[in-house]
């Protein structure tokens, strides 16, 4: 049987850059590999955004127009499969933590060493790639978690389509998992369905974990915890319509909360999580006072690890670059407090904000508007 090899087309490079001699320099170097759109202003490069299909974005974060990090975010929202690449003179730790933090490809520094630009440039679009054809698997077929026997072949499909690359993988092992590979697999799913997904995901699991040595969890509560954690909105992967060029789901709505937590404990019930995890899925939306989803249960009812992620995701929710200005720090704990009794669990409230004081990446959390 002849094998057809289907070539893709040559990707299509974004240059955000205001000073003439970098952006001459990246067009010179890019241009052998590359289809480039070159742009010098925030205004400008959205409107290339908006014309053409982009691939990658090359941003500095010094722009005659706006800060780049807010383009940054914009570019996010408008075009959930577009990786960017920071190239900048101006950045600072803080800037280069929150990049990656919300889904920067990766950050270099002017003068910037043009092999390891090259070198960046070719696995950020081998992985988006790889996430494309994720996204046109999951949109083909709409129905993958029907139920838990549909689920369990579909975890099959997908770890027969997309094997774990060799190279490494930044995602941590979780022990509860039967499979290790489902690690990166799903991290994979959670960035290919919105790339909010997986950065939500992760700080959620590093909020949690403030929480797991005060409490003294056992090694088995802590895995399961951090594994819970990680996977509390995976139902959202299924909820995805999937529209052309932007994600549409009913996050924000109860019925939504009731949906994501109900398919997210369908998909992973055939990976062999063990139930504490399961219930961090299923429960994450309860409230404290017992008004919450999708069961109503109040107080200790809760699951103590869902409470706990409740507690870490509302944390996330009041800090993180969603669409909306972020809080400060302080004005986050604030709003978290007066939360406690009501939404949250006041004594885990409590702990937390003690620990997040204490805690610089909880410190690191806001971002600017």
């Amino acid at each position: 049987m002849k094998i057809v090899t289907v070539e893709r087309p040559k990707p299509t490079i974004l240059i955000v850059e205001d000073e003439e001699g970098p952006r001459n320099a990246l067009k010179i170097i890019l241009r052998p590999f590359f289809e480039l759109a070159i742009t010098s202003s925030r205004h400008e490069a959205l409107q290339a955004l908006m014309a053409q299909p982009i691939d990658l974005v090359t941003l500095d974060l010094k722009l005659p127009d706006g800060y780049g990090l807010d383009l940054f975010h914009a570019i996010k929202r408008a075009r959930r499969g577009v990786e960017i690449v920071i190239v900048t003179g101006y950045g600072t730790l803080k800037s280069s933590q929150e990049a990656v933090r919300y889904g920067a490809a990766g950050y270099l520094l002017k003068p910037f060493n043009v092999t390891e630009l090259i070198a960046l440039i070719n696995r950020t679009l081998e992985k988006k790639h790889r996430l494309d054809d994720i996204r046109s698997f999951l949109r083909s077929a709409p129905n993958l978690w029907a139920d838990e026997r549909s689920a369990a072949a579909a975890w099959m499909q997908l770890r027969d389509r997309f094997p774990v690359p060799s190279s490494t993988h930044p995602v941590p092992p979780f022990p509860g998992l039967r499979n290790a590979g489902d690690a990166p697999l799903i991290a994979d799913l959670l960035e290919a369905s919105d790339h909010l997904l997986l950065s939500h995901a992760n700080r959620v699991r590093n909020y949690a974990a403030l929480l797991a040595a005060p409490l003294n969890l056992s090694s088995d509560d802590q895995h399961a915890l951090a594994l819970g954690a990680f996977l509390h909105d995976v139902g959202y992967v299924a909820l995805n319509r999937w529209d052309a060029g932007t994600q549409e789901t009913d996050g924000g709505s109860d019925r939504a909360d009731d949906l994501h937590s109900m398919l997210g404990v369908r998909m992973t019930a055939p990976l062999g999580i063990p139930e504490p995890a399961s219930h961090i899925i299923a429960h994450h939306h309860e409230r404290y006072d017992g008004t919450g989803h999708p069961n109503g249960l109040a107080g200790n009812q809760i699951p103590l690890l869902a409470r706990i992620v409740g507690v870490a995701q509302t944390f996330d929710h009041l800090t993180a670059q969603t669409g909306q200005a972020a809080m400060p720090f302080a004005e986050a704990c604030e709003h978290l407090g007066n939360q406690a009794g009501t939404a949250l669990d006041p004594d885990l409230v409590e702990l937390f904000l003690e620990r997040a004081g204490e805690s610089p990446s909880a410190h690191s959390a806001p971002t600017r508007a």
